[in-house]
Parts: C-alpha cells; structure tokens; sequence
C-alpha cells in the first residue's frame, strides 16, 4: 500500500498576507482558496514541481487528539532544488529574506556550498514559520 505525503497544514496568522507570500514571493501555485463552509476558508499551495502541497485555513475544527500549533511554530519544512544559487536568486528577486547559502561542515554551519546534499538556505514566512532549501544532485524523477 503506498502511503503519500501531499499536504501539510501551515498554522499562519493571516491567510490573505499568507497567501500573498507563498503566492508572489516563493512562487507556489494556487491550487485553491475557498470557503468550503460558513466561515471555514483554505488555501492550498503547491511549490512548483512538487507532489506535496502546503494548506492554510480558518474556522477549522481541531483535531481531538491534538492541540492546534500556534502561527509560527512550524519548523524544517524543507524544499529541494537542483541549482539553490538560482533558487536563492529568484527568492530575493521577489523580496523573501533568504539567509546566504550555507553548508554543514567541521565547526557546524559553513559559509558558501558543500559537497552533494550539502547546500542549503533557510527562510521564514510572514508569521516565523521555518524553511530550508537544500540542493539536490538532480531533479526527484532521475534520483
């Protein structure tokens, strides 16, 4: 049985700034923004190339057997790419504060690329929630 991984909820403060900054600033796809019922909204966002979207809501009903994460206290969602000189570039082109690029090495956290799987960058959304961009020796369908 194949078990997929194709969406993660998002706790964000504010949907329209949350969407504004998926949208424009990272390039997500819109894949819905919708009132489902009265005074429940979502927002599904798909980062290009991806099977795995994010969703963002309000007026949705908790889960029971969790409490609901606070705006902001997402962390480590992370995204691939095969060329993260040009992800950065695009990012800070649509004006998301990206950190410089950055590799793990002997005293921890390096600047500049590493070896394969090597090379990341870190950004956050409007509300604090973590990112990591790592490079990927190629695209997912070829690995």
């Amino acid at each position: 049985m194949d078990m997929t991984l194709e969406v993660i909820m998002v706790p964000v403060s504010d949907l329209d700034r949350s969407k504004k900054f998926y949208e424009e600033g990272c390039g997500f796809k819109v894949d819905l923004d919708q009132e489902v019922a009265p005074g429940i909204r979502i927002i599904q966002l798909t980062p290009p190339g991806s099977r795995c979207s994010i969703a963002m809501g309000s007026g949705l009903p908790g889960n029971p057997d969790q409490q609901p994460m606070a705006p902001g206290t997402l962390r480590g969602l992370q995204l691939c790419v095969t060329d993260i000189a040009a992800a950065r570039d695009a990012l800070v082109e649509r004006s998301v504060v990206v950190s410089e690029i950055q590799h793990v090495g002997k005293a921890g956290w390096e600047p500049g690329p590493g070896d394969t799987w090597n090379s990341f960058m870190f950004f956050q959304d409007p509300d604090g929630n973590g990112w990591v961009i790592q490079q990927a020796p190629a695209p997912l369908s070829e690995r």
